[in-house]
């Protein structure tokens, strides 16, 4: 199947640039140099901004790195962090859902224009990726065109993903600080890397009084878990959330088991757990270590252990074991960890959209926006949704289901990942602004229209954003060279605007764009910014923008959905997908509850 995966590979040996003299620079840990990259940009790849969190460190909040003797050499891209391999931008270089990384990972990249002087004082664009926050790496996205083209200074971190990210339970509370006991450790290496920005970037020509954070998918749900985060309050002055959601889960949800009738669980005890919660990840690895035969009996075990004898357990297993006690996500095939918690100290208890509609969020500017059509990527490689033809040549198995559906799921995520946060945050006087990406000018391959089955995909504004188009091998075919002119053209406007809120906190407009205005709640004013190339209307403000009961509804009518078992189907992506539909309804409906 046609799906692309990374520019960098995950084993191996990283590729080494040449080292510019240039480059050399004194910050609080010692010397470093680094390298011309590309688009001529000055890089510098591989600097730590934490100790390495392993051994004893493992589960505990990220301390600030040692100095170093002699000088650094930050030419080398960084190993990813402990994962299991995928072709959604992770680790391409293994077989998917084998173990790759490893536990030694907290570097970033740091891009600047080559002209930019310690003390500068360029606007700093931190970036967070994706990856449902169990895959990814810094290797993937580089810096250096967005970084020369709109005179800033880009940083890329990797922060520990999955169970080693996120991962809370009693055992692991005892004896700890309030930080190490919040469980949010990929949360908090955020915020360790964001003090090391304001620490040290004036060196390589940054302003630490002007840095946006932005990330996309889980990237930008971590961005909106920043603003409602206290120990990053200052750290950073405006966020953008491409493709988030503000789905943070309670601590119960973290820890508890899914059937939580007994269990070492915090009270409530009543309250089910997520299928990737600490607990359920513990009764997995107690039966395959022959520990207990099913799992009413392990959790007999893991009721006869004392804390100390779990959290022993606990750290004497290895990455990969943590790893692979965790189901996998249908389709897609990432690991289901419970991740990013409302713990009370490194992100506030509470209903997310709650907390901003109260003004408990950073008062910031955002952006918050989505794709067209986010679900069609994940529908592309799912083979419920796809088929292959002679192998390779996939196809929809129902195209009209298959457009109904991502069209259904699509609006519910911009309602998620756009609407409710803006206005959850106008209701605190706090500015956003909103946008929709709806490029979708990929070729046709050997008969497969790609613009038709991926579309505006979740992920696919990423290269507009940071003017590298570079996907890996089979990621090159998204891109039509016949298309060329408008796609690079969108790319720059894209990279603008986002320059254009970094240093001013306005995304701005002008030269031939629409200025973009902020959000505001009137359904027949300018709200949105769609961009799109002039094949597709242009850059232009729309103010139409969906709703969720209307999304809902909307399926009821829709004609590609003339049976009760088709509208079912797409009911049924909804209610596995989101909050929007509840199991009752679901059966009010007539679709029957698998």
């Amino acid at each position: 199947m046609l799906v692309f995966g990374g520019c960098r590979r995950g084993g191996g040996e990283a590729p080494v640039f040449e080292v510019e003299p240039a480059t050399r620079r004194e910050i609080a840990q010692g010397t470093l140099v680094g390298v011309r990259g590309r688009y001529g940009a000055h890089a510098w790849l591989g600097v730590p901004f934490a100790v390495p969190p392993v051994g004893e460190l493992r589960w505990r909040a990220p301390q600030e790195p040692a100095a170093w003797q002699g000088e650094f050499q930050a030419t080398r891209l960084p190993p990813p962090c402990a994962q299991l391999a995928s072709p959604f931008a992770g680790v391409v270089d293994a077989d998917p859902g084998t173990f790759a990384g490893q536990e030694d990972c907290l570097y970033l990249n740091i891009y600047a224009p080559a002209g930019a002087a310690s003390g500068a004082a360029l606007p700093v664009l931190f970036w967070i990726h994706g990856g449902g926050n169990v895959i990814g790496h810094a290797g993937f996205y580089d810096g250096g065109n967005l970084a020369t083209s709109e005179n800033v200074v880009v940083v890329v971190i990797q922060y520990r993903l999955g169970p080693l990210g996120w991962f809370r339970h009693p055992a692991l509370r005892v004896g700890a600080g309030p930080l190490d006991q919040s469980g949010n450790f990929g949360t908090l290496d955020q915020i360790r890397a964001l003090e090391w920005v304001r620490d040290n970037i004036a060196v390589f020509g940054g302003d630490p009084n002007r840095v946006t954070v932005f990330g996309e998918s889980a990237g930008a749900r971590n961005a909106i878990a920043l603003l409602l985060a206290p120990p990053a309050r200052g750290l950073f002055h405006g966020a953008i959330a491409q493709s988030g959601g503000t789905n943070i889960l309670t601590t119960a949800r973290a820890e508890n088991y899914t059937d939580p009738e007994r269990g070492r669980v915090p009270p409530p005890n009543a309250v089910a757990g997520d299928v990737g919660s600490s607990g359920e990840a513990l009764l997995a690895l107690v039966q395959s270590d022959g520990l207990a035969t099913d799992r009413a009996k392990a959790k007999l075990y893991l009721e006869s252990q004392s804390d100390e004898q779990l959290a022993a357990y606990l750290r004497s297993k290895s990455a990969s074991e943590l790893f692979t006690a965790y189901q996998t996500e249908p389709g897609e095939g990432l690991v289901r960890v419970a991740n990013v918690f409302a713990d009370g100290v490194v992100i506030s208890e509470g209903d997310a959209l709650d907390n901003l509609a109260a003004g408990r969020g950073a008062p910031v500017p955002a952006i918050f926006g989505t794709n067209r059509d986010e679900q069609k990527i994940f529908m592309f490689a799912d083979p419920e949704w796809t088929k292959l033809l002679v192998g390779f040549l996939p196809r929809a198995r129902d195209p009209e289901l298959y457009d109904a559906n991502a069209d259904a799921m699509s609006k519910l995520w911009a309602v998620r990942g756009a609407v409710d946060p803006a206005e959850a945050r106008l209701a605190a006087g706090q500015k956003s602004y909103v946008y929709r990406w709806d490029w979708d000018e990929e070729p046709t391959v050997l008969g497969t229209d790609l613009s038709r089955l991926i579309g505006a995909a979740h992920g696919l504004e990423i290269p507009f954003v940071f003017g590298h188009f570079y996907l890996g091998p089979q990621g090159e075919q998204l891109f039509a060279d016949d298309g060329e002119e408008s796609r690079l053209a969108l790319s720059r406007a894209m990279m603008s605007y986002w320059a254009h809120f970094a240093r001013t906190g306005e995304p701005g407009g002008g030269d031939g764009r629409p200025v973009w205005t902020p959000w505001q709640s009137a359904s027949d004013a300018p709200r949105l910014l769609v961009f799109d190339t002039p094949a597709g209307g242009g850059i232009r403000m729309e103010s139409e923008v969906p709703e969720r009961d209307a999304v809902l509804a909307a399926v009821e009518t829709d004609a590609r959905l003339d049976t009760a078992a088709r509208r079912c189907v797409v009911y049924e992506s909804i209610l596995r997908g989101g909050r929007e539909i509840d199991p009752a309804r679901f059966s009010a409906l007539g679709c029957p509850v698998k």
